[in-house]
């Protein structure tokens, strides 16, 4: 009667464990464990200016600097003040462009150059 009792008892206290570990729904809430995109690399829109070469970015919201993947997609628009939509990877600092806006000008700098006198 006694080991009747107690491997009813373990059965009773690893089911629970059992079916928790076979849980698909917490398999899929942890993004890094399934092999999905991190949560770091999203769609953005962020907007800022494109250097000289092309290579990177430098966002208007916080200064940082993002390398650009596909040079080649902002081809054109270096050194302009645009708006980049596409896949940023924060932890790598990368930004994948798929969408390229031209804003207007600089930040404040054409706003500067028409309130000068010119000589």
């Amino acid at each position: 009667m006694r080991k009747l009792l107690i491997i009813s008892l373990s059965i009773f206290l690893a089911l629970p464990v059992i079916s928790f570990a076979q849980d698909p729904a917490q398999q899929n809430s942890d993004p890094m464990k399934q092999g999905s995109p991190s949560p770091s690399a999203k769609s953005t829109s962020v907007k800022g200016t494109i250097s000289e070469d092309g290579k990177t970015f430098v966002s208007d919201a916080d200064g940082k600097s993002w390398t650009i993947a596909n040079p080649a997609a902002v081809k054109g628009h270096e050194g302009h003040h645009v708006e980049l939509k596409g896949g940023a990877d924060a932890s790598a600092g990368q930004i994948q462009v798929t969408s390229v806006k031209m804003l207007k000008g600089a930040k404040n700098s054409m706003q500067k150059d028409s309130t000068q006198p010119q000589q």
